[in-house]
C-alpha cells in the first residue's frame, strides 16, 4: 500500500528539513473567516448556516430586483494568502523560511507576528484582505487587494536591496512563488528572474522551483498563457512544479489546448502528463478535493484523501497540500509519498486548523484508516 511504502521512505530521511532553505512569497492577506447565517434564533452561534454555496447562491439570486441582509458570523481572523499558509506549513515541517511578501506597512501586521518570529520576514506594501465564506462544499472568497499592485520587483530589490535578495535566491533549495492571480506584476517579476537574475546565480541543479496560479479564472487566456511561459522559462535553473486544484487544471488545459481534466485517477493523471508536456517543466500536480496526481518525467502516479465531512478549516488547506509535497521532494521521496505527504498534511490542517510537524504528518499517516 501507498502509505506504508511511505512511512518507510520517509522515517530514514526526515530530519533533513532541518537543513533546507525556502524563499516563499509573495502575497499576504488577513483573513477572516466567516459563516453565512441562513436563520437566527438568537444571539451568538444559536443560528442555522447557510451550508451550501448551492443554498447562498440560492438566496443571492432571490434578491435581485429586489435586496438582502445576509449575516456573515466570525469565526477567526488570521493570517492567509497562499505564500504566508505555505510559509506557516513548511516552517511547522522544519524548514528554514525567508517570507517576501505583503506583510504591511509601516510594521509587520499582528497576524504576521508568529510567523514573522520564526521566519526571516520582508514587507513589501500593506497586507490584503480576505472574508472567507466556508461551506460545506466549497468556499467563497471576497478580497480586497489593491495594495498587492505594489509588489514589482523593483520594490523588492528596493526594501532587501538586489544583491541581498540574489544572495536569498541562491542559498535557497526551494523557491516557491504564489499567487500569480492577485499579483498584477508577477508575470514581469517572473520574466525579469528567468531572463537576468537565474543565470547569473551559481548553477544548483537541486534547487526547486514552485508555482500556484490560485485560480486564475479572473485573467485572461492571454495572461494565463503568457505567465505559463514564464513558469517554463525557470527549468534550466532547476525542477520546476507546477501544482493545480482541479479547477486550475481545467483552466490550463484549456488556455493550453491540450485536452479536458477527467476527475477520475486516469483523467488527473492524464491531465497532469498532458500540461507538463506542453510546458516543458518537471512535474505538474493536480489535486482535487478527495485525491491528489501528479506527473514527471518517471511517469505519472495517484493517491486518495483522508476526507472528512466535517472539517474545522477549509481556507489554506491547498497551501498546506503544497508544503507536503515540495517537503517531500525537498527529501528526494519518490512522487507517490510525496504526493502522499500533501494529502496528508492538507488531511491533518482541515481537521485542526494546525499545521502539523513532519512527525505529526507521520503519525496522521500511521493512523489514516
Amino acid at each position: 500500500m501507498f502509505r506504508q511504502r511511505t512511512l518507510q521512505a520517509l522515517r530514514p530521511v526526515h530530519d533533513r528539513l532541518a537543513s533546507c532553505r525556502a524563499l516563499v512569497g509573495l502575497d499576504g492577506f488577513v483573513d477572516l473567516i466567516v459563516t453565512p447565517v441562513g436563520l437566527r434564533r438568537s444571539q451568538g452561534e444559536d443560528f442555522t448556516a447557510i451550508s451550501t454555496i448551492e443554498e447562498f447562491g440560492q438566496r443571492v439570486v432571490a434578491a435581485a430586483g429586489k435586496s438582502t441582509n445576509i449575516e456573515l458570523f466570525p469565526r477567526a481572523e488570521k493570517l492567509g494568502g497562499n505564500g504566508p499558509i505555505m510559509a506557516n506549513a513548511l516552517l511547522a515541517a522544519g524548514l528554514d523560511v525567508t517570507y517576501v511578501g505583503a506583510l504591511g506597512l509601516p510594521q509587520i501586521h499582528p497576524v504576521f507576528a508568529p510567523m514573522a518570529a520564526r521566519a526571516r520576514a520582508i514587507s513589501l506594501c500593506s497586507a490584503a484582505h480576505t472574508t472567507a465564506l466556508e461551506f460545506t462544499d466549497g468556499k467563497l472568497m471576497l478580497g480586497t487587494m489593491r495594495s498587492l499592485d505594489d509588489i514589482t520587483y523593483a520594490r523588492i530589490c528596493e526594501v532587501m536591496g538586489e544583491d541581498a535578495f540574489h544572495a536569498v535566491l541562491n542559498e535557497s533549495s526551494l523557491v516557491a512563488l504564489v499567487n500569480w492571480t492577485m499579483i498584477p506584476n508577477m508575470t514581469g517579476i517572473l520574466a525579469e528572474l528567468a531572463a537576468r537574475v537565474l543565470p547569473n546565480l551559481p548553477a544548483a541543479p537541486k534547487r526547486n522551483f514552485f508555482f500556484d496560479l490560485a485560480d486564475p479564472e479572473k485573467r485572461s487566456v492571454a495572461d494565463l498563457r503568457a505567465a505559463l511561459d514564464q513558469i517554463s522559462r525557470f527549468q534550466p535553473f532547476g525542477r520546476v512544479t507546477l501544482g493545480l486544484n482541479l479547477k486550475e487544471a481545467q483552466q490550463v488545459t484549456s488556455a493550453l489546448d491540450c485536452g479536458t481534466v477527467g476527475e477520475d485517477p486516469k483523467g488527473l493523471q492524464a491531465a497532469a502528463a498532458a500540461i507538463r508536456s506542453k510546458l516543458g517543466i518537471s512535474t505538474v500536480v493536480v489535486h482535487p478535493r478527495e485525491s491528489a496526481a501528479c506527473a514527471d518525467a518517471t511517469g505519472t502516479s495517484w493517491v486518495p484523501g483522508p476526507v472528512t465531512e466535517t472539517p474545522k478549516l477549509t481556507t489554506g488547506a491547498g497551501d498546506h497540500f503544497n508544503a507536503g509535497f515540495t517537503s517531500g521532494q525537498l527529501l528526494g521521496l519518490e512522487p507517490e509519498a510525496c504526493l502522499t505527504l500533501g494529502v496528508c498534511s492538507s488531511g491533518h490542517y482541515v481537521r485542526t486548523g494546525e499545521s502539523p510537524t513532519l512527525a505529526t504528518v507521520e503519525t496522521f499517516l500511521a493512523n489514516w484508516r
